[in-house]
């Protein structure tokens, strides 16, 4: 099924602009690699070929998602994410060890991490609720990428208003991370947590606040009314 990588890198080439790729990396701090596709561009791909690897064994689409993870490219690595995504109906709990040797190895930026995080692993962890233990796990890696995952594969359970307690012990565990990605991470988590559960989010974070990083902060209580949030920007803590 080579045949279908080489057909999916031979239109990502056709249809790379110059511009897109300028504009793209202007959100990275860090150089990426990218063709030069919008989203939309690289969603429709994935969805074409899809039809045609759908009917395979799980193991073999895991590995041409590996093999599109390797390139390192950005739009590759959204193409992979996505199928992964759709065979979750076939995830066993087996498949956890798979998803976080794609995160250690193959992540190097946010855009990846959050892609494949809250979609495939976020729904894994759904189907498969004592692994959550696991996400706890990785906020005392070393690797900023493992730790910001930790969080934003909850983003889609935290909106639904699933996990909260969960969400506050990988909050607290991440509380004082000095990488502005992981902070960012666990704040946009609680910020999808406080749709279902303000008063809840609003509690933990006045009680955190005097240490919590601003950029975490600002994030956790984006979306509660300008009362609440003046009230959490009170002290001026960093």
């Amino acid at each position: 099924m080579n045949s279908v990588i080489k057909k999916i890198r031979e239109e990502l080439k056709a249809s790379a602009d110059e511009r897109v790729k300028i504009s793209t990396q202007r959100f990275f701090k860090e150089e990426i690699k990218v063709y030069g596709l919008k989203s939309a561009a690289v969603t429709k791909i994935a969805k074409t070929h899809f039809s045609q690897i759908k009917n395979l064994d799980k193991k073999e689409i895991f590995s041409l998602c590996e093999e599109l993870f390797q390139s390192g490219y950005l739009e590759e690595f959204g193409i992979a994410a996505t199928w992964s995504y759709k065979i979750s109906d076939r995830f066993l709990p087996t498949d956890f060890k798979i998803f976080e040797q794609w995160i250690k190895k193959y992540i190097d930026n946010w855009a990846k991490c959050d892609t494949l995080c809250n979609h495939t692993v976020g729904t894994f962890i759904e189907q498969n609720p004592s692994f959550v233990d696991e996400l706890k796990r990785w906020t005392k890696s070393k690797n900023r990428w493992v730790k910001r995952a930790a969080a934003v594969s909850l983003i889609v359970p935290a909106k639904k208003g699933k996990f909260l307690n969960d969400i506050f012990e990988i909050a607290e565990s991440l509380l004082i991370d000095k990488d502005d990605m992981v902070q960012k991470g666990y704040g946009w988590m609680l910020k999808e947590a406080s749709r279902k559960n303000q008063k809840e989010v609003f509690e933990f974070v006045m009680k955190n606040k005097k240490v919590m990083p601003r950029t975490a902060l600002r994030y956790a209580i984006e979306k509660m009314p300008e009362s609440l949030r003046r009230r959490a920007m009170i002290i001026n803590h960093q």
